[in-house]
């Protein structure tokens, strides 16, 4: 994907993600083959400081997050006046559009995606942001990726980075930016792929098409059935519609759920009919320190890192 942020300036010099539980940052530095994490931080961030949603407000205590937000810089040795910022999922709407024709004017373009996507939006399309960029080749037409946020809750998460002394030069979602990570440190995977991104309070999954997502789905912690129901649903998706013949590959950013849950490792596997491996980026961005992280570190650093990468590659 070329165009995820729900705006884009030049890219800054660090990535910084708020989530429900804390705020993570990173450093890259280097060039070509030897980009590296140069310096990284995490802080905690108290139960309910955050609460994601698509049509409430989020930073339930805002103040609270900036202090995490400067705090973080600290650790980081780094104030910096711009960032690029991972929001949650469940703060935006992604959808698939399809057009036979596309206009030879941008201007065109972006007034029939957005007239597509106000039809199935939650609030009023003048009230948002929306973002859009090609998705999958078509035999007949062409389909575009398109993320979709209230302009209010975008400018929650963008306000508590400006407190904290750093705009917001680029914003992304965090599975987004997991995609990003792994195109960009671990190239194309392949046919198709699944991705799955479980957060402490939600979970979403995307099936890629090489460099392109032909499908978005996120649910909370608080939706019906187990993440085991929501993978059958997909896969199902995906070989009814959208012509289907098995993943090469499938990835999992996040700890999957103890198999008592009917969710674990192996029930998935066996659905999948392909083995899931753990995404980690540092592998291909290693940290500075040399210092072996452990899977918590690498799955909060995972989404900064992605949008980090995407940014220093202008995708």
């Amino acid at each position: 994907m070329n165009a995820r942020s729900l705006f884009r300036t030049p890219p800054p010099p660090v990535a910084l993600e708020i989530t429900s539980r804390h705020v993570a940052a990173v450093v890259l530095h280097g060039g070509g083959g030897s980009i590296r994490v140069a310096a990284y931080a995490v802080e905690p961030l108290p139960e309910g400081a955050v609460v994601p949603a698509l049509n409430s407000p989020n930073l339930v205590h805002a103040r609270e997050v900036e202090q995490a937000v400067r705090r973080t810089f600290e650790r980081l040795g780094h104030r910096p006046r711009r960032v690029g910022l991972v929001i949650p999922d469940a703060a935006a709407k992604v959808s698939f559009v399809r057009f036979e024709r596309i206009p030879a004017r941008r201007s065109d373009l972006e007034e029939m995606v957005r007239f597509q996507v106000r039809k199935a939006a939650p609030f009023r399309i003048d009230d948002s942001q929306v973002a859009y960029c090609r998705g999958s080749r078509l035999s007949e037409g062409h389909e575009f990726v398109v993320v979709q946020a209230r302009r209010d809750i975008v400018a929650e998460y963008e306000l508590v980075c400006q407190a904290a002394g750093a705009a917001a030069g680029a914003v992304d979602l965090a599975t987004l930016g997991v995609v990003n990570a792994v195109l960009a440190a671990g190239g194309v995977p392949d046919g198709d792929w699944l991705l799955i991104h479980v957060s402490a309070d939600a979970a979403s999954l995307v099936i890629m098409r090489g460099d392109a997502p032909v499908f978005f789905r996120h649910r909370g912690a608080d939706g019906d059935g187990h993440l085991s129901d929501l993978v059958h649903q997909t896969a199902m998706y995906y070989q009814d519609r959208l012509g289907g013949r098995g993943f090469s590959r499938a990835l999992v950013s996040g700890r999957l759920p103890e198999s008592r849950s009917g969710a674990g490792r192996a029930a998935l596997e066996a659905r999948l009919r392909v083995p899931i491996d753990q995404i980690d980026p540092t592998r291909a961005v290693p940290l500075a320190d040399r210092i072996t992280p452990g899977w918590e570190l690498v799955d909060a650093l995972t989404p900064a890192i992605g949008l980090s990468l995407a940014m220093r590659m202008g995708t």
